[in-house]
């Protein structure tokens, strides 16, 4: 679930020397730094606070809505959580089987080694056998493995992102290998619901996208993160990105109030996720496409059940106490994370990027008309 931000956070600290091993790297850098401007920067941010929609409406999850707070689910790819949890649970099932394998041809050993007339070969040799395995197997696992199975498993239950009206600041509740809690201005932000021009893949199968440049971040990184639910079409993202803004800057009084979702795991909370998104793709199937997904149902069954093992193995996040309070009567407001907020090999690694993320002064260069002479034939 949470490949996508763990993915991004290592794309930041990329080292030096593995970037030199990149064989495209200097492409990648150039096309970087010739995508974002200044100018339009300034444009998103602008076009971000501006009326999108006459229906603002969010599709959810919501865990709390109240004058000051308002915090939704955010993150990627919730939808294929259960695929890691699924091989992981086979390699915990493996090993324990092996385990107690070797541990019973081990107490038949020993007790043929307390008889001198029964002969102990026949029980040590299976004993050493399911040994060696389940040793081998959790050592790779817990060196190669487990970095993975803590991408939806052993970790907080969801991303979590927190708009503060008070404050006027954006939280996200990241575990430390995806980035870690970060405290973001509310000024600043873009988003893929400002309109049809920012749009994201016309906003189908993608939930909302919002968006701080490095020069709004001051940590020489960008921030990106996705937010609810996958929409249907771009509406569904305009509304979703409407109710945002004008809580923020409005207040929800005039707001739909919308369902408040648990944090405990039900069981329905691990199968609907698979869905998000395909409403309309479902409504205007064909006929043999309906077919189809009938006959894969045990499929989604199957993932669904991963997803929910996920969830149990998985822990309600909790905010720091500063952020809890903040917005709170006397209490201090949270200061906003830069580059000085990270430990001092983090902040190494970021300056060596920071080229990669920095925003071009001034406006895009118009392109110059190719004037090439045809050839005389």
């Amino acid at each position: 679930m949470y490949f996508f931000e763990w993915g991004c956070w290592q794309m930041h600290l990329d080292p030096e020397d593995a970037q030199k091993n990149h064989k495209t790297l200097d492409r990648k850098i150039e096309t970087k730094r010739n995508t974002h401007y200044e100018s339009e920067d300034d444009e998103e941010q602008a076009a971000s606070c501006q009326c999108v929609s006459q229906t603002p409406h969010s599709r959810g999850p919501i865990y709390v809505l109240n004058d000051t707070l308002l915090e939704m689910r955010c993150g990627i790819g919730e939808a294929k959580r259960g695929l890691v949890s699924i091989i992981t649970l086979g390699i915990l099932l493996i090993t324990t089987k092996s385990t107690i394998a070797a541990a019973t041809f081990s107490l038949q050993a020993a007790g043929h080694s307390q008889n001198p007339d029964t002969a102990s070969w026949g029980a040590l040799f299976p004993a050493t056998f399911f040994t060696s395995i389940a040793v081998t197997i959790t050592w790779f696992y817990f060196r190669y493995g487990f970095r993975f199975s803590r991408l939806e498993m052993f970790t907080s239950r969801h991303l979590l992102i927190r708009f503060n009206r008070k404050t006027q600041q954006v939280y996200l509740h990241r575990p430390s290998y995806c980035g870690g809690i970060m405290t973001l201005p509310w000024k600043g932000v873009t988003s893929s619901g400002a309109g049809e021009r920012y749009s994201i893949a016309g906003g189908v199968g993608v939930p909302l996208f919002l968006y701080w440049s490095a020069r709004v971040t001051d940590t020489l990184h960008p921030v990106s993160v996705w937010v609810g639910k996958a929409g249907n079409n771009q509406a569904e993202l305009r509304d979703e990105w409407e109710f945002i803004r004008r809580f923020m800057d409005e207040g929800p009084q005039s707001l739909p109030r919308p369902r408040i979702t648990s944090h405990f795991p039900w069981p329905w909370q691990a199968f609907t996720p698979q869905f998000e998104g395909l409403t309309q793709y479902f409504r205007h199937a064909s006929r043999g496409i309906k077919v189809g997904l009938l006959l894969i149902w045990p499929a989604f069954v199957i993932i669904g059940l991963g997803h929910w093992a996920s969830l149990l193995l998985c822990w309600k996040p909790r905010w720091p106490k500063l952020i809890r309070q903040a917005g709170l009567p006397g209490k201090p407001v949270p200061p906003q994370t830069t580059l000085a907020s990270y430990p001092a090999h983090i902040q190494e690694r970021l300056r060596a990027n920071a080229h990669l993320w920095a925003v071009r002064p001034g406006k895009r260069p118009e392109k110059k008309p190719k004037t090439g002479a045809r050839k005389q034939t």
